[in-house]
């Protein structure tokens, strides 16, 4: 008899030792799954989405301001301003050498955005803000009287409604983005272009929806700079 009471109690003990531990395991299991993200390491960011984040504030404030339909800008202008098609905007604007560049002027109005009445529009917003050397990139329409007729092809522009691989599917960006990571810059808010305008820029995430549209590559023989020859 008492044989038989230890050995039960031999096994009461084990069974009670298993539920302990697999108790203790169960709720630490449990703290482990939900660590607060502030203690985490940060998560790696992806240099083409970084600035539509940095500028995520503003989503909101796209969102509930009204259309402004006489002062839109449209898909006709936006390309009429540029040499072709990704080619960096010229400045509609005499602009006053001794007045500086970047955020001494240029980024006044074009940081934020903003209704500018001297010209009766609303001030495009630049996806690169930290680039206050704007001149090196972008001119003045006036100096198109310095240049020579070319026979340069101008690559047509990528049509709107047409980039979708399926019918009411995402479309798929046309462009690279590089220099336009912020996307929030040409597709929201009042300055935005209205036949690619988005109705929902709270949704800040734009590369969970849309992907860039695949380019094909070909291949290309290896490129071997030749020595200069000394004189």
């Amino acid at each position: 008899m008492k044989k038989r009471l230890g050995i039960l109690l031999i096994f009461a003990l084990l069974f009670v030792g298993f539920l302990a531990n697999w108790t203790y395991s169960y709720y630490k299991g449990l703290e482990e799954a939900y660590i607060p993200i502030h203690e985490t390491a940060p998560l790696p960011i992806i240099p083409s989405e970084k600035k539509v984040f940095e500028r995520a504030g503003l989503a909101m404030e796209y969102l509930q301001m009204p259309q402004d339909e006489n002062h839109q800008r449209t898909l006709a202008t936006y390309y009429d301003n540029r040499a072709y098609p990704g080619a960096p905007p010229s400045i509609p604007h005499p602009v006053k050498e001794k007045l500086g560049m970047g955020g001494k002027i240029c980024l006044q109005c074009h940081q934020n955005g903003g209704f500018v009445e001297k010209f009766s529009a609303y001030a495009p917003v630049t996806p690169h803000p930290e680039m206050v050397n704007c001149k090196q990139c972008h001119v003045e329409q006036l100096v198109r009287n310095s240049f020579e007729a070319s026979n340069f092809y101008k690559k047509p522009a990528p049509q709107v409604g047409v980039n979708n691989a399926l019918p009411g599917s995402p479309p798929v960006m046309p462009h690279p983005l590089q220099m336009r990571e912020n996307c929030l810059a040409c597709h929201a808010g009042p300055a935005a272009v209205k036949e690619i305008w988005v109705d929902h820029p709270e949704r800040i995430n734009c590369r969970q929806c849309h992907v860039p549209k695949e380019h094909e590559l070909q291949n290309v023989e290896l490129f071997v700079r030749t020595n200069t020859p000394s004189k």
